[in-house]
């Protein structure tokens, strides 16, 4: 989606919003799209694999987006004994929705700053 917002003297497109809305980097806002192109919960060497990014590189990023509350985070049992986490993101309107709330709280303290001004 590339999407242009025009702000007088600035324009952001979508992906910075989404970016700055949870701070994210571009390996992180990638795998945010990874994930919501997904069905299914997948393990971070499975995201790895699917995405060609190495292991440790998709769980730093995964532990972000599981901070910034975006992703869901299950443990799985296996059959040969342990166990391992699967990664599945929240739904799309969860995400809108918070970015939404993030956009309007910025909004409210910039009506204020202009009206102390």
């Amino acid at each position: 989606m590339t999407t242009t917002i025009s702000f007088s003297c600035h324009h952001i497109d979508f992906k910075d919003l989404v970016m700055c809305s949870f701070d994210l980097n571009k390996t992180e806002y990638n795998l945010l799209l990874f994930l919501l192109s997904q069905h299914d919960s997948l393990s971070a060497t499975q995201i790895g694999e699917m995405t060609k990014k190495d292991r440790t590189t998709i769980q730093k990023a995964i532990k972000k987006l599981f901070e910034k509350d975006l992703v869901l985070k299950h443990q799985v049992n296996l059959d040969t004994g342990g166990y391992t986490f699967v990664y599945k993101v929240k739904n799309r309107d969860y995400i809108r929705q918070t970015i939404l709330e993030i956009i309007n709280k910025w909004h409210a303290q910039v009506v204020e700053s202009v009206k102390k001004w």
